[in-house]
């Protein structure tokens, strides 16, 4: 995980690796964070647990609308508070009420810990005992003051999406069957024979690319509408697949997002190789899926190498086949900083 900070220790890696890194035993940690994401608008430093208890348990009552399943434990009393109120078996005052008695007895002390130790930039501190509520930082609000800050509230939506789907399933959040459904531009799952939609790939792509084109590193958007809209591109270009191309094109390990240009504008990538350079980006980014609790983990695990040298030896692989069969490769001139 360290990695991922390795060019960017900066406030948007910070937050990203809670959502992208944190241990996943329940959705609170998302939770939080569409309610922080949420609250931000009212531009208080001081949040009490009243004013957090409101969007935090709404998320999680629509998210138990689709979904009953937002724990790995087998029972919890806040959340059959929270199925209470969407039968209508008790009001929202009450509900509020036991959110803010036992909604938050874990999420918010775990909050800022990722693989066992604390993060160096926390987004607010505890005052539950002296002040009934948290006190947000300077740190949290330099994070909404950059434009890449729009994707936030999408990528955590995103992340939970495919967290509570592998729940759904039974089935551990590493071993989730996820593919990726061009016509749709969503990540989709077989249960029975039947594809259901998880989420959108450029939702859940994004957190990994820190808001930046793969290749040239200008800012991309998730935010539909957005003149910065991103593309997904097949880094090993789709027309591989009808070339006998030795990996699987449309796996998740060779979806990439990119800027427009960079996709199909004029000296664009289209149908070209990229370079060995880009070839170590796609490793790296590849390896931060696999360093983390993300639930694509074991599928690109599985489709490229058990190991780290397996995956690199099976990208150079892909590389060689690529080029006999494409010939041409291909490097745009970098925009912004290789933070990733």
């Amino acid at each position: 995980m360290t990695v991922f900070f390795e060019n960017d220790p900066s406030n948007s890696s910070f937050w990203r690796s809670i959502i992208l890194y944190g241990k996943n035993v329940a959705s609170y940690k998302f939770a939080l964070a569409k309610a922080l994401i949420e609250l931000k608008s009212k531009n208080k430093e001081f949040i009490s647990l009243e004013e957090l208890s409101e969007p935090f348990s709404a998320n999680i009552c629509e998210h138990l609308k689709n979904n009953e399943k937002q724990i790995t434990s087998s029972s919890s009393t806040f959340l059959d508070n929270c199925k209470k109120f969407n039968l209508k078996e008790i009001t929202k005052d009450e509900l509020i009420n036991v959110t803010k008695k036992i909604g938050f007895n874990n999420v918010i002390d775990a909050f800022h810990e990722v693989n066992g130790k604390t993060i160096p930039n926390r987004f607010f501190i505890d005052e539950r005992k002296t002040k009934k509520g948290i006190q947000l930082t300077e740190n949290f609000f330099k994070l909404y003051e950059l434009e890449e800050s729009e994707n936030f509230y999408d990528e955590v939506e995103s992340r939970w999406n495919l967290v509570e789907t592998a729940w759904k399933l039974k089935l551990s959040p590493n071993l989730l069957d996820i593919d990726y459904d061009e016509t749709s531009g969503l990540l989709i799952t077989n249960k029975k024979d039947r594809r259901i939609g998880v989420t959108s790939a450029k939702n859940a792509l994004n957190g990994y690319q820190k808001s930046k084109c793969f290749f040239c590193f200008d800012y991309i958007s998730i935010i539909s509408g957005s003149k910065k809209l991103s593309h997904v591109d097949h880094f090993f270009p789709h027309t591989l697949k009808y070339k006998n191309f030795i990996g699987y094109v449309d796996g998740i390990w060779n979806l990439v997002l990119a800027c427009q240009k960079c996709n199909n504008g004029q000296n664009g990538k289209f149908a070209q190789l990229p370079s060995k350079e880009l070839l170590k980006r796609l490793h790296k980014r590849n390896e931060y899926y696999c360093g983390s609790h993300h639930p694509l983990r074991e599928r690109i695990i599985g489709q490229t190498g058990k190991t780290e040298v397996d995956r690199k030896d099976f990208l150079q692989k892909c590389f060689s086949d690529a080029k006999e069969k494409l010939i041409h490769v291909w490097e745009p001139e970098p925009v912004g900083d290789p933070i990733f």
